[in-house]
Protein backbone atom coordinates (compact mmCIF):
# COMPACT_ATOMS: atom_id res chain seq x y z
CA UNK A 1 0.00 0.00 0.00
CA UNK A 2 3.02 2.19 -0.34
CA UNK A 3 2.13 5.41 -2.19
CA UNK A 4 4.98 5.12 -4.65
CA UNK A 5 4.21 3.20 -7.81
CA UNK A 6 5.93 -0.21 -7.96
CA UNK A 7 7.63 -1.59 -11.00
CA UNK A 8 8.61 1.69 -12.65
CA UNK A 9 12.34 2.00 -13.21
CA UNK A 10 13.82 5.28 -11.96
CA UNK A 11 14.01 7.75 -14.79
CA UNK A 12 11.77 5.70 -17.05
CA UNK A 13 9.61 7.53 -19.57
CA UNK A 14 6.07 6.51 -20.27
CA UNK A 15 5.06 5.88 -23.84
CA UNK A 16 3.14 8.63 -25.59
CA UNK A 17 3.60 12.07 -27.07
CA UNK A 18 4.93 15.29 -25.68
CA UNK A 19 2.13 15.63 -23.12
CA UNK A 20 2.97 12.22 -21.63
CA UNK A 21 6.68 13.07 -21.52
CA UNK A 22 6.00 16.38 -19.80
CA UNK A 23 3.76 14.71 -17.24
CA UNK A 24 6.36 12.04 -16.57
CA UNK A 25 9.16 14.61 -16.18
CA UNK A 26 7.06 16.64 -13.75
CA UNK A 27 6.07 13.52 -11.81
CA UNK A 28 9.68 12.43 -11.42
CA UNK A 29 10.70 15.93 -10.35
CA UNK A 30 7.85 16.04 -7.84
CA UNK A 31 8.93 12.74 -6.31
CA UNK A 32 12.54 13.91 -6.08
CA UNK A 33 11.55 17.20 -4.45
CA UNK A 34 9.27 15.44 -1.98
CA UNK A 35 12.02 13.00 -1.07
CA UNK A 36 14.55 15.78 -0.59
CA UNK A 37 12.49 18.57 0.95
CA UNK A 38 9.10 17.20 2.01
CA UNK A 39 5.71 18.70 1.30
CA UNK A 40 6.57 22.04 2.92
CA UNK A 41 9.55 22.41 0.62
CA UNK A 42 7.69 21.45 -2.55
CA UNK A 43 7.21 24.29 -4.99
CA UNK A 44 6.23 24.75 -8.61
CA UNK A 45 9.47 26.65 -9.26
CA UNK A 46 11.65 23.83 -7.91
CA UNK A 47 9.74 21.16 -9.83
CA UNK A 48 9.93 23.21 -13.00
CA UNK A 49 13.67 23.69 -12.63
CA UNK A 50 14.33 20.01 -11.89
CA UNK A 51 12.04 18.72 -14.66
CA UNK A 52 13.13 21.17 -17.36
CA UNK A 53 9.48 22.10 -17.95
CA UNK A 54 8.77 25.83 -18.06
CA UNK A 55 7.15 27.00 -14.84
CA UNK A 56 4.25 28.64 -16.69
CA UNK A 57 3.38 25.21 -18.08
CA UNK A 58 3.55 23.66 -14.62
CA UNK A 59 1.40 26.43 -13.13
CA UNK A 60 -1.12 26.14 -15.94
CA UNK A 61 -1.54 22.39 -15.70
CA UNK A 62 -0.89 21.61 -12.02
CA UNK A 63 -1.58 24.94 -10.33
CA UNK A 64 0.34 24.46 -7.11
CA UNK A 65 2.05 21.92 -4.84
CA UNK A 66 -1.28 20.26 -4.06
CA UNK A 67 -1.90 19.69 -7.75
CA UNK A 68 1.55 18.16 -8.17
CA UNK A 69 1.04 15.77 -5.24
CA UNK A 70 -2.45 14.78 -6.38
CA UNK A 71 -1.29 14.01 -9.92
CA UNK A 72 1.69 11.98 -8.72
CA UNK A 73 -0.61 9.91 -6.52
CA UNK A 74 -3.09 9.48 -9.37
CA UNK A 75 -0.32 8.07 -11.55
CA UNK A 76 0.85 5.79 -8.74
CA UNK A 77 -2.66 4.46 -8.11
CA UNK A 78 -3.04 3.52 -11.76
CA UNK A 79 0.14 1.42 -11.76
CA UNK A 80 -0.25 -2.39 -11.56
CA UNK A 81 0.17 -3.65 -8.00
CA UNK A 82 1.59 -7.14 -7.37
CA UNK A 83 -1.15 -8.56 -5.13
CA UNK A 84 0.16 -11.85 -3.67
CA UNK A 85 -1.49 -15.19 -4.39
CA UNK A 86 0.15 -17.75 -2.10
CA UNK A 87 -2.81 -20.07 -1.66
CA UNK A 88 -3.57 -19.03 1.93
CA UNK A 89 -5.00 -15.86 3.45
CA UNK A 90 -2.19 -15.54 5.95
CA UNK A 91 0.42 -15.92 3.23
CA UNK A 92 -1.28 -13.30 1.08
CA UNK A 93 -1.64 -10.84 3.97
CA UNK A 94 1.98 -11.41 4.94
CA UNK A 95 2.96 -10.62 1.37
CA UNK A 96 0.95 -7.38 1.41
CA UNK A 97 2.39 -6.32 4.77
CA UNK A 98 5.90 -7.02 3.53
CA UNK A 99 5.27 -4.97 0.40
CA UNK A 100 4.47 -2.04 2.67
CA UNK A 101 7.53 -2.72 4.81
CA UNK A 102 9.82 -3.05 1.81
CA UNK A 103 8.53 0.14 0.25
CA UNK A 104 9.17 2.21 3.35
CA UNK A 105 12.56 0.53 3.92
CA UNK A 106 13.74 1.24 0.37
CA UNK A 107 16.24 4.13 0.39
CA UNK A 108 14.76 5.59 -2.79
CA UNK A 109 11.05 4.94 -2.35
CA UNK A 110 10.83 5.25 1.43
CA UNK A 111 11.35 9.03 1.73
CA UNK A 112 8.78 9.68 -1.01
CA UNK A 113 6.20 7.40 0.61
CA UNK A 114 6.71 9.10 3.97
CA UNK A 115 6.40 12.53 2.34
CA UNK A 116 3.08 11.58 0.74
CA UNK A 117 1.62 10.44 4.07
CA UNK A 118 2.90 13.50 5.93
CA UNK A 119 1.57 15.78 3.19
CA UNK A 120 -1.91 14.41 3.85
CA UNK A 121 -1.70 15.82 7.36
CA UNK A 122 -0.90 19.29 6.03
CA UNK A 123 -3.15 19.62 3.01
CA UNK A 124 -6.77 18.74 2.42
CA UNK A 125 -6.09 18.21 -1.28
CA UNK A 126 -3.20 15.86 -0.53
CA UNK A 127 -5.36 14.00 2.00
CA UNK A 128 -8.06 13.52 -0.62
CA UNK A 129 -5.54 12.27 -3.18
CA UNK A 130 -4.05 9.83 -0.67
CA UNK A 131 -7.54 8.60 0.25
CA UNK A 132 -8.24 7.83 -3.42
CA UNK A 133 -4.86 6.09 -3.71
CA UNK A 134 -5.61 3.81 -0.77
CA UNK A 135 -9.15 3.15 -2.00
CA UNK A 136 -7.66 1.84 -5.24
CA UNK A 137 -5.13 -0.29 -3.38
CA UNK A 138 -7.82 -1.70 -1.08
CA UNK A 139 -9.91 -2.58 -4.11
CA UNK A 140 -6.93 -4.38 -5.67
CA UNK A 141 -6.10 -6.22 -2.44
CA UNK A 142 -9.70 -7.33 -1.88
CA UNK A 143 -8.94 -10.28 -4.15
CA UNK A 144 -6.98 -12.02 -1.38
CA UNK A 145 -10.03 -11.99 0.91
CA UNK A 146 -12.41 -12.99 -1.88
CA UNK A 147 -10.21 -15.99 -2.64
CA UNK A 148 -10.05 -16.88 1.06
CA UNK A 149 -13.86 -16.78 1.29
CA UNK A 150 -14.13 -19.03 -1.75
CA UNK A 151 -11.76 -21.52 -0.07
CA UNK A 152 -13.81 -21.40 3.14
CA UNK A 153 -11.02 -19.79 5.16
CA UNK A 154 -13.17 -16.85 6.25
CA UNK A 155 -16.95 -16.44 6.69
CA UNK A 156 -19.09 -15.07 3.86
CA UNK A 157 -19.51 -11.32 4.12
CA UNK A 158 -16.03 -10.70 5.49
CA UNK A 159 -15.10 -7.06 4.89
CA UNK A 160 -12.11 -7.31 2.54
CA UNK A 161 -10.98 -3.72 2.95
CA UNK A 162 -11.11 -4.01 6.74
CA UNK A 163 -8.99 -7.17 6.68
CA UNK A 164 -6.33 -5.43 4.59
CA UNK A 165 -6.45 -2.30 6.79
CA UNK A 166 -5.88 -4.43 9.87
CA UNK A 167 -2.91 -6.11 8.22
CA UNK A 168 -1.11 -2.86 7.40
CA UNK A 169 -2.34 -0.29 9.94
CA UNK A 170 0.14 -1.33 12.67
CA UNK A 171 3.00 -0.61 10.27
CA UNK A 172 1.81 2.95 9.70
CA UNK A 173 1.26 3.35 13.45
CA UNK A 174 4.88 2.43 14.12
CA UNK A 175 6.19 4.71 11.40
CA UNK A 176 4.08 7.82 11.94
CA UNK A 177 2.82 7.70 15.53
CA UNK A 178 5.21 5.92 17.88
CA UNK A 179 8.39 6.04 15.80
CA UNK A 180 9.16 2.40 16.65
CA UNK A 181 11.37 0.33 14.35
CA UNK A 182 9.60 -1.36 11.48
CA UNK A 183 10.88 -4.77 10.47
CA UNK A 184 9.62 -7.89 8.74
CA UNK A 185 8.72 -9.49 12.07
CA UNK A 186 6.33 -6.61 12.80
CA UNK A 187 4.83 -6.95 9.33
CA UNK A 188 4.34 -10.69 9.81
CA UNK A 189 2.68 -10.19 13.21
CA UNK A 190 0.24 -7.65 11.81
CA UNK A 191 -0.67 -10.01 8.97
CA UNK A 192 -1.17 -12.92 11.36
CA UNK A 193 -3.40 -10.84 13.64
CA UNK A 194 -5.56 -9.72 10.72
CA UNK A 195 -5.85 -13.29 9.48
CA UNK A 196 -6.85 -14.58 12.93
CA UNK A 197 -9.53 -11.89 13.27
CA UNK A 198 -10.90 -12.59 9.80
CA UNK A 199 -11.05 -16.35 10.33
CA UNK A 200 -12.84 -15.83 13.67
CA UNK A 201 -15.56 -13.81 11.96
CA UNK A 202 -14.66 -10.55 13.70
CA UNK A 203 -14.50 -8.65 10.40
CA UNK A 204 -17.80 -9.65 8.84
CA UNK A 205 -19.73 -6.64 7.53
CA UNK A 206 -22.71 -5.68 9.71
CA UNK A 207 -25.03 -6.27 6.77
CA UNK A 208 -23.48 -9.68 6.17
Amino acid sequence: MNPREPGAAPGSVRPGGRTARVRDAVRRATLAELAGHGYRGLSVEAVAARSGVHKTTVYRRWGDADGLVADALEIAAAEPWPVPDTGTLEGDLRGIARLVHDGFADPGEGPVARAFVLAAGQSGAAAGALHRFFARRHADAAAVVDRAAARGEVPPGTDAAEVVRLAVAPLYYRLFVTGEPLDEAAADRAAAAACTAARAGALVRPDG
